[in-house]
Protein backbone atom coordinates (compact mmCIF):
# COMPACT_ATOMS: atom_id res chain seq x y z
CA UNK A 1 0.00 0.00 0.00
CA UNK A 2 2.13 3.27 -1.11
CA UNK A 3 1.79 6.64 0.80
CA UNK A 4 1.77 9.58 -1.41
CA UNK A 5 3.38 12.96 0.09
CA UNK A 6 2.67 16.29 -1.01
CA UNK A 7 2.36 20.19 -0.28
CA UNK A 8 -0.69 22.21 -0.76
CA UNK A 9 -0.85 25.89 -0.47
CA UNK A 10 -3.71 27.49 1.65
CA UNK A 11 -3.97 31.43 2.46
CA UNK A 12 0.42 31.65 2.18
CA UNK A 13 0.65 28.95 4.01
CA UNK A 14 2.30 25.50 3.38
CA UNK A 15 0.41 22.49 4.29
CA UNK A 16 2.38 18.97 3.87
CA UNK A 17 0.10 15.70 3.95
CA UNK A 18 0.19 12.30 3.28
CA UNK A 19 -2.46 9.96 1.28
CA UNK A 20 -3.04 6.54 0.39
CA UNK A 21 -5.60 3.98 -0.38
CA UNK A 22 -8.65 3.97 -2.30
CA UNK A 23 -12.31 4.70 -1.77
CA UNK A 24 -14.33 7.41 0.43
CA UNK A 25 -12.58 10.12 1.76
CA UNK A 26 -10.86 9.62 5.73
CA UNK A 27 -9.28 12.73 6.75
CA UNK A 28 -6.93 11.75 10.04
CA UNK A 29 -5.66 14.34 12.68
CA UNK A 30 -2.65 13.11 14.88
CA UNK A 31 -1.92 14.20 18.24
CA UNK A 32 0.50 16.50 19.63
CA UNK A 33 3.59 17.09 19.57
CA UNK A 34 3.63 14.26 16.45
CA UNK A 35 2.95 14.47 12.90
CA UNK A 36 0.96 12.94 10.44
CA UNK A 37 3.75 10.41 10.30
CA UNK A 38 2.62 8.61 13.48
CA UNK A 39 -0.47 7.35 11.29
CA UNK A 40 1.90 5.48 8.13
CA UNK A 41 0.80 1.42 9.42
CA UNK A 42 -2.87 2.89 10.15
CA UNK A 43 -2.87 4.44 6.78
CA UNK A 44 -1.95 1.24 4.71
CA UNK A 45 -4.00 -0.70 6.85
CA UNK A 46 -7.08 1.34 6.41
CA UNK A 47 -6.04 2.28 2.93
CA UNK A 48 -8.01 -1.12 1.98
CA UNK A 49 -11.56 1.08 3.01
CA UNK A 50 -10.52 4.56 2.68
CA UNK A 51 -8.29 6.91 0.78
CA UNK A 52 -6.34 8.21 3.81
CA UNK A 53 -5.38 11.68 3.79
CA UNK A 54 -3.23 12.60 6.98
CA UNK A 55 -2.06 16.43 6.84
CA UNK A 56 0.74 17.63 9.27
CA UNK A 57 -1.21 20.13 11.50
CA UNK A 58 0.31 23.70 11.29
CA UNK A 59 3.54 24.55 13.11
CA UNK A 60 3.93 20.40 12.95
CA UNK A 61 5.88 17.65 10.95
CA UNK A 62 6.68 19.89 7.22
CA UNK A 63 3.40 22.55 7.71
CA UNK A 64 3.95 25.81 8.11
CA UNK A 65 2.51 27.42 11.49
CA UNK A 66 -0.59 29.45 11.72
CA UNK A 67 0.03 33.31 12.25
CA UNK A 68 0.15 35.21 15.49
CA UNK A 69 1.98 33.89 18.95
CA UNK A 70 -1.10 32.27 20.56
CA UNK A 71 -3.91 30.58 17.70
CA UNK A 72 -7.02 29.83 19.00
CA UNK A 73 -8.12 26.02 19.17
CA UNK A 74 -10.93 27.90 16.72
CA UNK A 75 -8.07 28.45 14.17
CA UNK A 76 -6.53 25.06 14.16
CA UNK A 77 -10.59 24.14 13.38
CA UNK A 78 -11.10 26.35 10.50
CA UNK A 79 -7.54 25.19 9.43
CA UNK A 80 -8.74 21.80 9.18
CA UNK A 81 -11.55 23.29 7.11
CA UNK A 82 -9.46 25.12 4.98
CA UNK A 83 -7.56 21.89 3.67
CA UNK A 84 -10.94 20.25 3.05
CA UNK A 85 -12.46 22.95 0.74
CA UNK A 86 -8.58 23.19 -0.94
CA UNK A 87 -8.38 19.93 -1.28
CA UNK A 88 -12.50 19.75 -2.98
CA UNK A 89 -13.73 17.70 -0.26
CA UNK A 90 -17.32 18.14 0.08
CA UNK A 91 -17.67 16.11 3.40
CA UNK A 92 -15.27 13.86 5.06
CA UNK A 93 -15.52 10.85 7.60
CA UNK A 94 -12.80 11.67 10.14
CA UNK A 95 -10.20 9.95 12.53
CA UNK A 96 -8.50 11.87 15.32
CA UNK A 97 -6.31 10.69 18.26
CA UNK A 98 -5.98 12.72 21.62
CA UNK A 99 -5.50 16.14 20.77
CA UNK A 100 -6.34 15.12 17.05
CA UNK A 101 -9.96 14.64 18.32
CA UNK A 102 -10.23 17.89 20.10
CA UNK A 103 -9.12 19.68 16.86
CA UNK A 104 -11.70 17.78 14.71
CA UNK A 105 -14.58 18.15 17.34
CA UNK A 106 -13.86 21.76 17.47
CA UNK A 107 -14.34 21.60 13.55
CA UNK A 108 -17.25 19.56 13.67
CA UNK A 109 -18.87 22.02 16.10
CA UNK A 110 -17.94 25.18 13.84
CA UNK A 111 -18.57 23.47 10.57
CA UNK A 112 -20.96 20.22 11.08
CA UNK A 113 -21.81 20.44 6.94
CA UNK A 114 -18.29 19.37 6.31
CA UNK A 115 -18.31 16.31 8.18
CA UNK A 116 -20.27 12.83 8.06
CA UNK A 117 -18.98 11.70 11.30
CA UNK A 118 -15.69 11.13 13.81
CA UNK A 119 -13.90 8.81 15.44
CA UNK A 120 -11.70 9.38 18.17
CA UNK A 121 -9.46 8.15 20.37
CA UNK A 122 -9.37 9.13 23.88
CA UNK A 123 -11.56 13.07 24.39
CA UNK A 124 -10.09 14.83 27.87
CA UNK A 125 -12.06 16.40 30.05
CA UNK A 126 -10.00 18.53 32.65
CA UNK A 127 -10.74 19.39 35.70
CA UNK A 128 -9.74 23.47 36.51
CA UNK A 129 -6.92 21.70 38.74
CA UNK A 130 -5.77 20.13 36.15
CA UNK A 131 -5.66 22.92 34.24
CA UNK A 132 -3.90 25.06 36.18
CA UNK A 133 -0.97 22.27 36.81
CA UNK A 134 -0.65 21.78 33.26
CA UNK A 135 -0.56 25.61 32.14
CA UNK A 136 2.23 25.99 34.60
CA UNK A 137 4.75 22.91 33.42
CA UNK A 138 3.35 21.20 30.15
CA UNK A 139 5.09 23.14 27.61
CA UNK A 140 8.80 24.73 28.30
CA UNK A 141 9.85 26.11 25.74
CA UNK A 142 12.14 24.63 23.36
CA UNK A 143 14.86 26.76 21.84
CA UNK A 144 18.27 25.62 21.03
CA UNK A 145 21.30 25.74 22.98
CA UNK A 146 24.70 26.33 21.98
CA UNK A 147 26.31 23.19 23.29
CA UNK A 148 22.96 21.16 22.92
CA UNK A 149 21.54 20.67 26.35
CA UNK A 150 17.93 21.09 24.73
CA UNK A 151 18.58 17.39 23.09
CA UNK A 152 19.25 15.77 27.09
CA UNK A 153 16.30 17.73 28.38
CA UNK A 154 14.25 16.44 24.87
CA UNK A 155 15.12 12.97 24.96
CA UNK A 156 13.75 12.37 28.54
CA UNK A 157 11.12 14.45 28.10
CA UNK A 158 9.49 11.87 25.39
CA UNK A 159 10.56 8.68 26.93
CA UNK A 160 9.07 9.52 30.08
CA UNK A 161 6.22 10.57 28.74
CA UNK A 162 5.09 7.00 28.41
CA UNK A 163 5.86 6.38 32.54
CA UNK A 164 4.07 9.57 34.04
CA UNK A 165 1.19 11.41 33.38
CA UNK A 166 1.61 14.21 33.04
CA UNK A 167 5.25 13.20 31.94
CA UNK A 168 6.79 15.94 34.69
CA UNK A 169 4.82 14.68 37.78
CA UNK A 170 7.16 11.90 38.96
CA UNK A 171 4.93 11.28 42.05
CA UNK A 172 4.00 7.22 42.42
CA UNK A 173 0.41 7.87 41.96
CA UNK A 174 1.13 9.37 38.50
CA UNK A 175 2.78 6.71 37.07
CA UNK A 176 1.49 4.82 34.28
CA UNK A 177 0.76 1.05 33.42
CA UNK A 178 2.35 1.38 29.39
CA UNK A 179 5.72 2.54 30.26
CA UNK A 180 8.14 1.52 27.98
CA UNK A 181 11.70 2.24 26.40
CA UNK A 182 11.22 1.44 22.87
CA UNK A 183 14.16 3.04 21.24
CA UNK A 184 11.71 3.92 18.17
CA UNK A 185 9.27 5.35 19.34
CA UNK A 186 11.12 7.86 21.33
CA UNK A 187 13.10 8.83 18.26
CA UNK A 188 10.34 9.11 16.28
CA UNK A 189 8.53 11.44 18.61
CA UNK A 190 12.17 13.34 19.49
CA UNK A 191 12.63 14.18 15.26
CA UNK A 192 8.87 15.30 15.48
CA UNK A 193 9.41 17.65 18.16
CA UNK A 194 13.00 18.74 16.36
CA UNK A 195 11.11 19.47 13.30
CA UNK A 196 8.42 21.45 15.39
CA UNK A 197 10.75 23.17 17.18
CA UNK A 198 9.50 26.43 19.71
CA UNK A 199 5.92 26.04 17.44
CA UNK A 200 5.04 22.87 19.32
CA UNK A 201 3.93 25.57 22.59
CA UNK A 202 1.13 26.89 20.00
CA UNK A 203 -0.50 24.12 18.58
CA UNK A 204 -0.35 22.35 21.90
CA UNK A 205 -1.05 25.18 24.18
CA UNK A 206 -4.69 25.86 22.05
CA UNK A 207 -5.40 22.26 22.73
CA UNK A 208 -4.66 22.11 26.52
CA UNK A 209 -6.98 25.59 26.65
CA UNK A 210 -9.62 24.85 24.41
CA UNK A 211 -13.10 24.32 25.95
CA UNK A 212 -14.62 20.80 26.52
CA UNK A 213 -18.03 21.15 25.93
CA UNK A 214 -19.86 18.72 24.01
CA UNK A 215 -22.86 19.81 22.38
CA UNK A 216 -26.34 19.33 24.16
CA UNK A 217 -28.10 16.32 24.52
CA UNK A 218 -30.86 18.23 21.65
CA UNK A 219 -27.80 19.53 18.96
CA UNK A 220 -27.89 18.43 15.69
CA UNK A 221 -24.77 16.81 14.84
CA UNK A 222 -23.15 14.11 12.32
CA UNK A 223 -22.19 10.95 14.42
CA UNK A 224 -19.30 10.58 16.85
CA UNK A 225 -17.59 7.84 18.66
CA UNK A 226 -15.32 8.17 21.67
CA UNK A 227 -12.87 4.71 22.59
CA UNK A 228 -9.89 4.89 24.84
CA UNK A 229 -7.92 1.87 25.70
CA UNK A 230 -6.61 0.34 28.69
CA UNK A 231 -3.20 2.34 29.76
CA UNK A 232 -4.58 5.61 27.95
CA UNK A 233 -4.32 8.29 30.74
CA UNK A 234 -7.41 9.75 28.91
CA UNK A 235 -9.52 6.48 29.22
CA UNK A 236 -10.77 7.48 32.95
CA UNK A 237 -11.96 10.72 31.04
CA UNK A 238 -14.89 8.30 28.94
CA UNK A 239 -16.90 8.93 32.47
CA UNK A 240 -16.23 12.32 32.55
CA UNK A 241 -18.12 13.28 29.40
CA UNK A 242 -21.60 13.42 30.36
CA UNK A 243 -25.09 13.51 28.32
CA UNK A 244 -24.31 13.69 24.34
CA UNK A 245 -26.10 14.25 21.51
CA UNK A 246 -28.19 11.42 19.33
CA UNK A 247 -25.70 9.98 17.67
CA UNK A 248 -22.78 9.93 19.84
CA UNK A 249 -21.41 7.38 21.99
CA UNK A 250 -18.65 6.75 24.35
CA UNK A 251 -17.49 3.36 25.71
CA UNK A 252 -13.66 1.82 27.03
CA UNK A 253 -11.90 -0.79 25.44
CA UNK A 254 -9.56 -3.11 26.03
CA UNK A 255 -6.45 -2.78 23.73
CA UNK A 256 -5.48 -0.71 21.45
CA UNK A 257 -6.12 -3.03 18.64
CA UNK A 258 -9.71 -3.05 20.11
CA UNK A 259 -9.99 0.95 19.55
CA UNK A 260 -8.97 0.92 15.78
CA UNK A 261 -11.55 -2.08 15.30
CA UNK A 262 -14.59 -0.36 17.05
CA UNK A 263 -13.25 3.10 14.95
CA UNK A 264 -12.57 1.63 11.85
CA UNK A 265 -15.81 -0.17 11.79
CA UNK A 266 -17.82 2.90 12.84
CA UNK A 267 -15.92 4.80 9.81
CA UNK A 268 -16.75 2.06 7.46
CA UNK A 269 -20.62 2.63 8.45
CA UNK A 270 -20.76 6.76 8.02
CA UNK A 271 -17.81 7.57 5.35
CA UNK A 272 -18.42 8.80 2.06
CA UNK A 273 -17.50 11.03 -0.93
CA UNK A 274 -14.58 10.42 -3.04
CA UNK A 275 -11.24 12.67 -3.14
CA UNK A 276 -9.90 14.14 -6.24
CA UNK A 277 -5.74 14.64 -6.92
CA UNK A 278 -4.03 16.92 -5.08
CA UNK A 279 -3.16 20.44 -6.57
CA UNK A 280 0.25 20.26 -5.66
CA UNK A 281 2.36 22.94 -5.20
CA UNK A 282 4.35 24.07 -7.80
CA UNK A 283 8.07 24.80 -5.79
CA UNK A 284 8.18 22.08 -4.09
CA UNK A 285 6.83 18.10 -4.02
CA UNK A 286 7.91 14.46 -3.79
CA UNK A 287 8.97 11.95 -7.01
CA UNK A 288 8.21 8.49 -7.12
CA UNK A 289 11.82 7.26 -8.47
CA UNK A 290 12.32 3.37 -9.16
CA UNK A 291 15.81 1.89 -9.94
CA UNK A 292 17.19 -1.09 -10.22
CA UNK A 293 18.15 -0.17 -6.76
CA UNK A 294 15.99 2.17 -4.96
CA UNK A 295 12.12 2.43 -5.25
CA UNK A 296 10.61 5.41 -2.92
CA UNK A 297 9.85 9.32 -2.68
CA UNK A 298 12.61 12.15 -3.18
CA UNK A 299 11.45 15.53 -2.21
CA UNK A 300 12.54 18.25 -4.26
CA UNK A 301 12.17 22.09 -4.26
CA UNK A 302 12.86 24.52 -6.64
CA UNK A 303 11.63 25.33 -10.37
CA UNK A 304 11.61 22.57 -12.78
CA UNK A 305 13.49 23.19 -15.26
CA UNK A 306 16.49 24.71 -13.96
CA UNK A 307 19.92 23.23 -13.10
CA UNK A 308 19.81 20.51 -10.24
CA UNK A 309 22.31 20.78 -7.41
CA UNK A 310 22.94 18.54 -5.05
CA UNK A 311 23.72 18.67 -1.51
CA UNK A 312 27.11 16.90 0.14
CA UNK A 313 27.12 13.78 2.09
CA UNK A 314 25.12 14.85 5.22
CA UNK A 315 23.57 17.68 4.55
CA UNK A 316 19.93 18.35 3.14
CA UNK A 317 17.93 20.01 0.65
CA UNK A 318 16.60 22.49 2.71
CA UNK A 319 20.09 23.94 3.78
CA UNK A 320 20.37 24.64 0.22
CA UNK A 321 19.04 27.96 -1.73
CA UNK A 322 17.79 26.55 -4.78
CA UNK A 323 17.88 30.15 -6.71
CA UNK A 324 16.21 29.53 -9.99
CA UNK A 325 17.01 25.69 -9.86
CA UNK A 326 16.16 22.65 -7.83
CA UNK A 327 17.73 20.51 -5.33
CA UNK A 328 16.46 17.22 -4.33
CA UNK A 329 17.21 15.30 -0.78
CA UNK A 330 18.94 11.99 -2.44
CA UNK A 331 18.23 8.82 -0.89
CA UNK A 332 18.82 8.21 2.90
CA UNK A 333 18.87 12.34 3.68
CA UNK A 334 16.24 14.27 4.35
CA UNK A 335 12.59 13.61 3.29
CA UNK A 336 13.00 11.17 0.83
CA UNK A 337 13.31 7.49 1.14
CA UNK A 338 15.66 5.65 2.73
CA UNK A 339 17.67 2.82 0.00
CA UNK A 340 15.97 -1.02 1.27
CA UNK A 341 18.76 -2.50 2.46
CA UNK A 342 22.52 -1.40 2.97
CA UNK A 343 22.97 1.87 0.98
CA UNK A 344 24.92 1.00 -2.32
CA UNK A 345 28.60 2.40 -2.43
CA UNK A 346 28.84 2.56 -6.28
CA UNK A 347 27.88 5.33 -7.87
CA UNK A 348 26.11 3.82 -10.54
CA UNK A 349 23.07 3.08 -8.22
CA UNK A 350 23.21 6.93 -6.97
CA UNK A 351 23.62 8.60 -10.39
CA UNK A 352 20.44 6.11 -11.57
CA UNK A 353 18.54 8.09 -9.32
CA UNK A 354 19.61 11.42 -9.89
CA UNK A 355 19.03 10.74 -13.46
CA UNK A 356 15.30 9.73 -12.72
CA UNK A 357 14.77 12.45 -10.77
CA UNK A 358 16.51 15.05 -12.93
CA UNK A 359 14.54 13.87 -15.94
CA UNK A 360 11.11 14.17 -14.16
CA UNK A 361 12.03 17.28 -13.04
CA UNK A 362 13.60 18.48 -16.46
CA UNK A 363 16.61 19.70 -15.12
CA UNK A 364 18.93 21.47 -17.38
CA UNK A 365 22.16 19.82 -15.80
CA UNK A 366 23.08 18.42 -12.28
CA UNK A 367 25.94 20.06 -10.39
CA UNK A 368 28.20 17.73 -7.80
CA UNK A 369 28.84 18.76 -4.61
CA UNK A 370 32.39 19.51 -3.19
CA UNK A 371 33.19 16.39 -2.00
CA UNK A 372 34.97 16.83 1.89
CA UNK A 373 38.14 15.85 2.72
CA UNK A 374 38.63 13.21 6.04
CA UNK A 375 38.03 9.44 6.44
CA UNK A 376 34.58 8.23 5.85
CA UNK A 377 33.83 6.37 9.11
CA UNK A 378 35.14 9.14 10.75
CA UNK A 379 33.70 12.11 9.09
CA UNK A 380 29.92 10.27 9.67
CA UNK A 381 30.26 7.84 12.37
CA UNK A 382 27.46 5.53 13.24
CA UNK A 383 24.28 7.83 14.70
CA UNK A 384 21.95 4.91 15.13
CA UNK A 385 19.43 6.19 17.62
CA UNK A 386 20.25 4.08 21.72
CA UNK A 387 18.77 4.05 24.93
CA UNK A 388 19.89 6.91 26.60
CA UNK A 389 19.83 9.72 23.50
CA UNK A 390 23.48 10.42 23.44
CA UNK A 391 22.86 10.01 19.43
CA UNK A 392 21.91 13.19 19.48
CA UNK A 393 24.22 15.25 21.47
CA UNK A 394 26.91 13.57 19.51
CA UNK A 395 25.55 14.81 15.90
CA UNK A 396 25.25 18.37 17.59
CA UNK A 397 29.04 18.07 18.86
CA UNK A 398 30.07 17.22 15.27
CA UNK A 399 28.01 19.59 13.28
CA UNK A 400 29.15 22.06 15.65
CA UNK A 401 33.00 21.17 15.13
CA UNK A 402 32.56 21.15 11.55
CA UNK A 403 32.46 24.88 11.55
CA UNK A 404 35.94 25.17 13.71
CA UNK A 405 38.02 22.45 12.04
CA UNK A 406 38.28 20.75 8.47
CA UNK A 407 38.03 18.14 8.67
CA UNK A 408 35.96 18.29 12.12
CA UNK A 409 37.69 15.06 14.32
CA UNK A 410 40.82 17.02 13.74
CA UNK A 411 40.99 19.54 16.71
CA UNK A 412 44.14 21.27 16.39
CA UNK A 413 45.50 23.91 14.96
CA UNK A 414 46.75 22.59 11.87
CA UNK A 415 42.93 21.89 10.91
CA UNK A 416 41.61 25.24 12.52
CA UNK A 417 39.20 26.61 9.76
CA UNK A 418 38.13 30.76 9.11
CA UNK A 419 34.52 30.84 10.57
CA UNK A 420 31.83 33.83 11.40
CA UNK A 421 29.77 33.54 14.65
CA UNK A 422 26.57 33.05 12.73
CA UNK A 423 28.07 29.90 11.50
CA UNK A 424 27.49 28.99 15.07
CA UNK A 425 24.31 30.09 16.04
CA UNK A 426 22.54 27.44 17.59
CA UNK A 427 19.41 28.23 15.30
CA UNK A 428 21.77 27.09 12.44
CA UNK A 429 23.30 24.85 14.20
CA UNK A 430 19.70 22.72 14.91
CA UNK A 431 19.25 23.00 10.82
CA UNK A 432 22.69 21.13 10.44
CA UNK A 433 22.01 18.75 13.34
CA UNK A 434 18.23 17.93 12.01
CA UNK A 435 19.75 17.26 8.40
CA UNK A 436 22.65 14.96 10.05
CA UNK A 437 20.37 13.11 12.03
CA UNK A 438 18.20 11.99 8.86
CA UNK A 439 21.31 11.55 6.91
CA UNK A 440 21.64 7.71 7.33
CA UNK A 441 23.11 7.27 3.98
CA UNK A 442 25.84 9.69 4.16
CA UNK A 443 28.76 7.43 4.72
CA UNK A 444 27.92 5.36 1.54
CA UNK A 445 27.08 8.66 -0.61
CA UNK A 446 30.57 9.89 0.50
CA UNK A 447 32.38 6.71 -0.72
CA UNK A 448 30.16 6.71 -3.98
CA UNK A 449 30.86 10.48 -4.85
CA UNK A 450 34.78 9.76 -4.25
CA UNK A 451 34.50 6.65 -6.52
CA UNK A 452 33.20 8.89 -9.18
CA UNK A 453 35.48 11.44 -9.09
CA UNK A 454 38.80 9.29 -9.30
CA UNK A 455 36.45 7.92 -12.47
CA UNK A 456 36.15 12.03 -13.66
Amino acid sequence: MQISRHFVDISGRRVHLRRCGAGPTLLMVHQSPRSSAEYEALMREWGAHFTCIAPDTPGFGQSDPLAGDKPSIDDFADAIVELIVALGLARVAAYGFHSGGIILVSALKRHPERFSCLAVGGYAIWTPEEMALFGEHYLPAFEPSAYGEHLTWLWNRMLEQSWFFPWFDVRPEARLSVAHADVVRVDAAVREMLDSGAAYRAGYGAVLRAPRDIPSVDAVTPPVLITAYGGDPLQPHIDRLGPMPQGWSAHKVATPADHQADSLAFLRQHANGSAPPVDDAEDEGFLQVVTDAFDGLIHWRGHRGGPLTLHPPGSAADLIDPGQGLVIDLPGHGLSACWSGQPPENWGAWQAVIDGAAKTLGASHVILPTVPEGAPDLLFPDLTPDRFGSYLTRAWAIVRARHLFDPWYAADAAHARAFDLTDINADKLARDHRALIRATAARPYLVALRSHEGES
